[in-house]
């Protein structure tokens, strides 16, 4: 993958207020890389649902799993991995927001949305937790 130019890193514990810490940490990222508001956007978006599902679904709110952010600043590319200590999932299962049966469930949106306003998602899911790669394009708007 190459070497990267820049790591920022922040641990979260498992519980919803954690989530709170996805803009300042946003915010850092955006200051180095200069982001616009769209890529912004974008990111923090995809990046609370990543660590919302690490939390609720990885780690099942248990305060003492933690959820690891790790972004990476590439050659025209931001690297952004969330890693959960959960029991892993298999992407594949997730059921279809957009079905008639599922648009109106309040939730099982998140990685829809990941998928659709990221340029590329990736899923390691393990026995030992599940990392999710999102991808932002920086030469695209």
């Amino acid at each position: 993958m190459g070497i990267s130019q820049s790591v920022f890193r922040l641990t979260l514990t498992s519980n919803a207020r954690s989530i709170a810490r996805v803009e300042t940490f946003l915010k850092k990222i955006g200051k180095s890389v200069r982001l616009d508001e769209i890529q912004f956007h974008k990111l923090m978006v995809s990046l609370t649902e990543a660590v919302n599902n690490a939390i609720v679904h990885g780690n099942k709110s248990d305060p003492s799993k933690k959820v690891i952010l790790c972004c990476e600043v590439l050659p025209g590319w931001l690297l952004i991995m969330v890693t959960d200590e959960g029991g892993g999932f298999n992407p594949g299962r997730v059921k279809n927001p957009l079905t008639k049966k599922n648009l109106m469930k309040e939730s099982g949106r998140g990685i829809f949305l990941m998928r659709t306003l990221m340029d590329r998602v990736e899923f390691a899911p393990g026995k030992d937790g599940t990392e999710v790669r999102l991808w932002l394009n920086l030469g695209k708007n």
